[in-house]
């Protein structure tokens, strides 16, 4: 009996995560679509791509060459409702930089929701409540609630430090919980 209570509570807690994208060696990553600042005549460079290991990698140099400072790399996906979920788990390994979270509630929305992150050159666990991601338009924080948690539709990863430099993040899942 015990045994049996033990097991259900076991599955709840891995139930009540949602899985956003979660990379292995045979991950489809063709929906990983790079943004960088040559958009805007930029001239900062970046790629995507599996690892030996299975993992999604950002890499690249960010320049601030013609008014350039940004790389990003974003996931579009079938709208989800994710009501109930108050957190983004992210697993990565940077090195050493800072970075932004971002979601969309739906992928034509012009503002995205953001929250910086710092990383190390190890493996890390980075919670972000969803509450507290604040609404961003072209690096300009708007004066509107912070995200509403209530759906889903694009998550991406950016890195825009005011500074030429190059960057690696490494990317081995996204849930929320």
């Amino acid at each position: 009996m015990i045994l049996t209570h033990l097991i259900f509570m076991v599955s709840l807690v891995i139930s009540s995560n949602m899985v956003i994208f979660d990379f292995n060696k045979e991950s489809d990553i063709s929906d990983w679509k790079i943004v960088n600042d040559a958009v805007m005549g930029g001239r900062s460079s970046s790629k995507f791509y599996l690892n030996e290991a299975g993992h999604g990698v950002l890499t690249g140099a960010v320049s601030l060459e013609n008014n350039g400072g940004f790389s990003s790399v974003r996931f579009r996906f079938k709208q989800k409702n994710i009501k109930g979920y108050e957190k983004v788990i992210l697993r990565l390994k940077g090195d050493g930089k800072r970075y932004q979270f971002r979601a969309k509630t739906k992928k034509e929305d012009q503002q995205a929701y953001i929250s910086y992150f710092e990383t190390t050159e190890e493996w890390q666990t980075i919670e972000i409540m969803l509450s507290e991601l604040s609404p961003t338009f072209r690096g300009r924080k708007l004066n509107m609630p912070n995200y509403p948690a209530e759906e889903l539709e694009e998550v991406a990863f950016m890195i825009g430090n005011k500074v030429n430099e190059n960057f690696q993040l490494v990317i081995d899942k996204i849930t929320l919980q």
